[in-house]
């Protein structure tokens, strides 16, 4: 088309080539705009791929996920009832301490108040020797050892 504008009259050559320098100023900017929307959908729909994998990733990683978390709850579930028991078994140990120490303390009483007896059943001979002079109780004492200070029927 330019070859053929500049072949013809000077008066049409020059309103002709105008319009041809026109057109192709149009015609460059529409494919500079055409490049530019054929990349920015290519870029889209690259970007869409990249979007619809890493979704695929993300849900697949999410699973992932959801299943070590249900799977910590469980074993935290468990230690907790673990724990729960171990507390129960402490406090029923510690009970049954408390009530040891309890019978403990009441043989001791029971000891120390038999040993009393003895002591003053012993101590009776020893007095009566003061006072009279002669020791009886020795036989008697040791029949009273023997037998754990109870009295014969």
């Amino acid at each position: 088309m330019d070859l053929e504008a500049r072949s013809l009259q000077p008066n049409v050559k020059a309103v002709l080539l105008a319009k041809l320098r026109e057109y192709k100023s149009d015609l460059n900017n529409l494919k500079s705009e055409h490049k530019r929307l054929a990349s920015a959908n290519s870029n889209q729909a690259a970007r869409d791929d990249l979007l619809e994998s890493g979704m695929a990733d993300a849900m697949s990683v999410s699973a992932n996920q959801r299943g070590r978390l249900m799977m910590s709850t469980e074993r935290l579930n468990e230690s907790s009832d673990r724990i729960k028991e171990s507390r129960r078994t402490m406090l029923e140990t510690e009970d049954l301490g408390v009530s040891i120490l309890q019978d403990l303390h009441q043989q001791r009483q029971s000891l120390l108040h038999a040993n009393d007896t003895v002591f003053l059943l012993l101590k009776v001979p020893y007095r009566l020797h003061l006072l009279t002079g002669k020791f009886e109780g020795k036989d008697e004492r040791k029949r009273l050892m023997r037998k754990g200070g109870r009295k014969n029927k």
